[in-house]
């Protein structure tokens, strides 16, 4: 499985040309504000630039809370989106640990990095890059022992 990593944000100048790709190439608009990674100043030029675009959780919280299934989660980490199936409540953006999911000022749809790597190429220092990834087990929740009975219960065994 592929994903998309910023691995030289050092690198970085600010110049958006990742997300106006993104934009462009994935969603067929030209506006920053609508692509699925989106570069913010650390403090500018001194202090450097930050990615912020989708780890590919495993599993993924935003597909969790989606009520209507437009986010399903990616096998090995991160979403597929379906528009189509899309109500712009906002849910995944607020699930998102990482604040990667931003929603549009126009309509509210969620923009999401779907790991296409279309922006890689379009970076001119070479901060990103879409790399091979094992295969991670999604991660379990514990289990937790059933509680003992309480003094005077019969223990239940099925």
């Amino acid at each position: 499985m592929k994903i998309l990593q910023a691995v030289h944000m050092e690198r970085c100048i600010g110049c958006h040309s990742c997300s106006l790709a993104c934009a462009r190439l994935v969603h067929k608009m030209l506006s920053w504000d609508n692509a699925g990674i989106r570069i913010k100043s650390s403090g500018g030029m001194s202090t450097g630039f930050e990615a912020q675009l989708c780890v590919a959780c495993d599993p993924a919280p935003c597909a969790r809370a989606c009520p209507t299934g437009a986010m399903v989660q990616r096998k090995g980490g991160g979403v597929k989106y379906d528009a189509s199936l899309c109500i712009r409540c906002g849910e995944c953006a607020r699930a998102c640990p990482v604040d990667a999911i931003h929603l549009g000022s126009e309509d509210g749809s969620p923009y999401v990095c779907i790991h296409c790597g279309r922006c890689v190429g379009f970076c001119p220092h070479s901060c990103l890059a879409l790399n091979d990834v094992p295969e991670r087990r999604p991660a379990v929740l514990p289990e937790f022992p059933d509680p003992a009975p309480a003094p005077g219960e019969k223990e239940v065994r099925e």
